[in-house]
């Protein structure tokens, strides 16, 4: 390793130390506000089940229940911000000791190769890729089944409690709160199917590769808005397991991007199934940026797509500029199944 490399490691390795401090300290003062909301919302649940016990009117029983469910509210949301901030935590005390056990090794590896040819700083940088985006992915869903589902249950128990309520009381109004409840169920019955098909499509086991990306194209275009379009040429056949799986992560990444930051309102996917090659694309038409800061981006999902291309033989292009939307390309070698 050189100097150079030594010394931006070290960089590295005190920016993330930084970044401990600060995480550390914000976790400290959420768990105080955190303390403070679980004794408002004990309190707003005590005030409920008098209000309950009382025998109190709709008006009064109807705020009652809006405060318990505001209180709730606030609570699981502060939980999920702690959650998130201490999976933070981990992320960064991890790659601290990765950063730390390169630093001392730095001068037992500089020209020390492994059997693939590859240096083992590079081999680290890999790993590193992978857990960093492994990380993030489980971060993101972890805080979409907060946000959604998880806060969506808490809200139909509520419902359910007002709606026996109302039954003895106001019949009409009691249907129209199981009305509700049932639009409301059915919207997260359909989140959480959405989910389980970003963790794992099985119909990417059952059908292959190219079913999946198309029915993935409609589902992103449904919940995004966005013109998704699956062009296919050449052989359409069956890969290899991790060579589909590979290009599906990739293809749901490049897409995500693009919907969340580049301001796009098209994208075409475009699969070239060759007899030797793979050629993957994915254009957008949004706003675009400067691909010389891509090796300075923080966007693990970029790198480990760069990475697993170039692992498998293959390539990984970025056409792009500001204002003109961004192309990219990755290819492998073509493995059928």
């Amino acid at each position: 390793m050189t100097d150079n490399e030594t010394l931006d490691l070290n960089n590295e390795l005190d920016e993330t130390q930084r970044a401990l401090r600060e995480i550390t300290l914000m976790i400290e003062q959420s768990q105080g506000e955190l303390s403070k909301l679980t004794q408002r919302n004990a309190a707003i649940s005590s005030h409920l089940q008098q209000v309950q016990k009382q025998d109190a009117g709709m008006d009064e029983l109807k705020m009652a229940y809006d405060s318990a469910l505001d209180a709730q509210q606030r609570l699981f949301v502060m939980r999920g911000q702690l959650e998130k901030l201490q999976n933070d935590k981990n992320h960064l005390e991890k790659y601290k000791a990765l950063l730390e056990k390169t630093v001392s090794g730095a001068g037992d590896t500089a020209d020390v190769s492994t059997p693939a040819g590859g240096s083992k700083s590079h081999q680290m940088s890999g790993i590193e890729m992978i857990v960093n985006a492994q990380e993030a992915e489980r971060q993101r869903l972890s805080r979409q089944m907060h946000d959604g589902p998880a806060q969506a249950l808490s809200n139909f128990i509520l419902q359910t409690e007002i709606a026996m309520r109302l039954l003895d009381v106001d019949q009409a109004q009691a249907k129209g709160e199981l009305g509700s409840l049932k639009a409301a169920a059915m919207s997260t019955f359909q989140k959480v199917r959405n989910f389980i098909f970003e963790l794992r499509p099985m119909m990417l086991d059952d059908l292959g590769l190219i079913p999946t990306l198309r029915k993935y194209a409609d589902a992103f275009k449904e919940q995004t808005g966005l013109d998704v379009s699956v062009t296919v040429t050449g052989s359409e056949r069956r890969l290899e397991p991790y060579l589909e799986v590979m290009i599906f992560r990739a293809v749901q990444e490049l897409m995500g991007n693009a919907a969340r930051h580049s301001q796009a309102t098209m994208l075409k996917v475009q699969v070239d199934l060759g007899s030797e090659l793979l050629r993957i694309s994915v254009d957008d038409n949004g706003r675009g940026f400067d691909p010389e800061t891509l090796s300075e981006s923080t966007n693990l999902g970029l790198k480990l797509i760069r990475e697993r291309a170039e692992m498998l033989g293959g390539k990984f292009e970025v056409d792009s500029a500001a204002g003109a939307g961004a192309r990219i390309t990755f290819t492998v070698q073509a493995r059928n199944g």
